[in-house]
């Protein structure tokens, strides 16, 4: 069943085209991503769509009687409202029945309109609104009922919006982002909640997890070409690996045709006969194919960071509160050189607290903090950049230098870094004004890392960030030398680039775990219930103790070896199983006795290796 049609769309601001002659539909029960590049349309195509903005050419359908939601990055609450006020106050069909039925109680005699008030009540559940409703806001940290819109937060607002959304239960759902703002715990429920729930989704998000995880189809805008992918994100992927492959090999052959071609040309008399005018207009559309060229934007950068001497960075002893709220308890740590730390927990635990006493920004209530002298910081926060008016994207990154120093005397200048990040040349000489959300936030990147920092500190680098720029980012961050310290909740992000995490819980508790954020819900998740409050006390200071018998690496590696054991183990028992039911043929015993044989080997040499880092332990 069709919900939504796409047909013809195309937009433009002035001479800029964000899309031409788009079309695609949404169905009944499909939960669609939509992925481009930041400054390429995604929120002018959804404001487009739920009728905020109109296109140049093209029709928008959708079907009769269809209830849709939008959830947009910029929610407009009444201030003068409750958080429980705001429910009440939102369009929802359940809101009129359960009204219905009060009015109804104050007038028994009417026994017809009180039996079909009542029969509306049985059919769409209203009886348990209040506990659906209030157990959304729990699940959103939203327990304050009684607080006014005005006195939240900018992510309490935007987390109200989506609350209010989800409780009317709209047919189709539109959502620009909806992970911004929402801390891991609150993602994870989300995802949860869309995958049980019958909610058709047209999103546009740069979670990858998320949209593994929740996601059916993937639509993505690239070159003003629209192409379709039935399935999860990482079908996507290789998908999409194939495609360009695919367009590369038709590439190659047009550039050796057109050679051919060229010659003929070059070859013919002025006089042209039908056929070979046909020929000639076949050439030029050789010609367009074989002169393609796919912007990739991968960074391979070996970077000259400043000397960074013995002395890195030191927390002694340190302690932070704001009245009644403890957010740092006596923490101590060390940093090492090359260290690369995530920063995960719930909002409001001190995260960002944490890295404006490194940066001192903030004084600590008690203990030291020593920076060494050879350390440069560079700090990305979540406030963004302010640029002056009439300043060029050029000029704004020029303020904070002129180029990155390379090894071999090479160096990347203001204009390549821009370039690496997706700007292109016309793009720097825009006026800064002209940018989306995701690209000033791409650019205040940029004045970061122009800096050449060699301890790199990165506040939610990742909201508003289209997935092509992750991509970009990641491949920078593996390439820095120096030290990192990021508080994401992207947690592909977070895997992808991090050794192992700081774990605020609050009250001032600082767990450090050796691993990335999937390595650290694979422990949380196998923690018994009624033990996994003893060892959260025990983790901490069992890494202090021996963190010098196992480096951090060793620490990953000893966790994922017991991972690898395990597996291989459950490898070689369904294969001695296969062995007694006396079906395999001869070639196949051949081969299931290689690959026995294969996985033993490389049982005993982890084996091994487990043992040896074990006995480092015990020492």
């Amino acid at each position: 069943m069709n919900y939504l049609s796409v047909e013809n769309i195309t937009k433009s601001y002035g001479e800029r085209v964000l899309f031409e002659d788009i079309s695609f539909g949404i169905n009944k029960d499909q939960k669609v991503a939509f992925i481009a590049k930041n400054g390429t349309g995604k929120t002018s195509l959804l404001n487009i769509i739920t009728g905020r903005e109109e296109a140049d050419s093209g029709l928008i359908t959708s079907r009769k009687g269809i209830h849709m939601a939008f959830l947009s990055q910029n929610e407009e609450l009444d201030p003068n409202l409750t958080v429980e006020e705001t429910i009440f106050a939102s369009d929802n069909p359940i809101l009129d029945i359960i009204a219905n039925y009060e009015r109804a109680l104050l007038n028994p005699a009417d026994t017809e309109t009180y039996q079909k008030a009542f029969e509306k009540m049985e059919v769409h559940n209203a009886w348990d609104f209040e506990t659906q409703y209030k157990q959304i806001l729990f699940k959103l940290k939203l327990e304050n009922l009684a607080q006014k819109v005005k006195n939240l937060s900018g992510g309490q607002k935007k987390r109200l919006a989506l609350a209010t959304i989800l409780i009317n239960k709209p047919d189709l759902l539109i959502l620009d982002e909806p992970t911004n703002h929402l801390d891991l715990e609150m993602i994870e429920w989300l995802e949860e909640y869309f995958k049980k729930e019958n909610i058709t989704l047209f999103m546009v998000t740069h979670d990858r997890y998320f949209l593994e995880r929740v996601c059916n189809e993937i639509v993505e805008l690239e070159n003003g070409q629209l192409y379709t992918y039935k399935g999860s994100y990482s079908y996507y992927l290789d998908k999409k690996e194939a495609r360009i492959q695919a367009e590369q090999a038709s590439v190659e052959k047009a550039k050796n045709l057109f050679k051919k071609e060229l010659d003929w040309m070059r070859r013919q008399p002025k006089a042209r006969t039908t056929k070979s005018k046909s020929r000639i207009d076949d050439f030029y559309v050789i010609k367009e194919k074989a002169h393609q060229r796919r912007k990739e934007h991968e960074v391979q950068l070996e970077i000259n960071m400043e000397r960074m001497g013995s002395k890195i960075l030191e927390l002694h002893n340190v302690s932070k509160s704001f009245k009644e709220k403890v957010l740092l308890d006596k923490f101590e740590y060390v940093f090492k050189k090359g260290e690369r730390i995530g920063i995960i927990g719930k909002n409001g635990t001190g995260k960002s607290t944490f890295l404006n006493l490194i940066t001192g920004r903030l004084k600590p209530d008690a203990g030291k903090i020593i920076v060494g002298d050879t350390i440069k910081f560079g700090y990305y926060t979540q406030s963004g950049i302010n640029p002056k008016e009439g300043q060029k994207v050029i000029d704004v990154i020029k303020e904070f230098g002129e180029y990155i120093p390379l090894k071999k005397g090479r160096i990347i200048s203001a204009a390549q870094l821009l370039e690496r990040f997706l700007f292109d040349r016309k793009r720097q000489y825009d006026f800064v004004e002209k940018l989306s959300g995701g690209e000033l936030k791409r650019l205040y990147l940029c004045t970061v890392l122009i800096q050449n920092p060699n301890f790199l500190i990165l506040d939610e680098p990742t909201n508003d960030l289209d997935i092509v720029t992750l991509n970009v980012l990641e491949s920078f961050l593996l390439d820095f030398p120096g030290c990192l310290l990021v508080v994401s909740h992207d947690r592909y992000f977070m895997d992808k680039i991090v050794d192992h995490l700081f774990v605020f819980r609050g009250n001032g508790v600082i767990e450090d775990f050796p691993g990335n954020y999937t390595d650290f819900r694979v422990y949380e998740d196998s923690a018994e219930p009624e033990t996994k409050t003893t060892e959260k006390k025990e983790k901490k200071t069992w890494r202090q103790d021996d963190s010098d018998k196992l480096s951090y690496n060793e620490q990953k590696e000893y966790k994922r070896l017991e991972k690898d054991i395990q597996r291989l183990e459950e490898e070689k028992e369904a294969i001695e199983a296969l062995f007694v039911t006396g079906e395999l043929s001869q070639d196949e015993i051949q081969e299931k006795s290689l690959e026995l044989q294969k996985i033993i080997n490389e049982s005993e040499e982890k084996t091994e290796r487990w043992f040896e880092l074990a006995s480092k332990i015990e020492e």
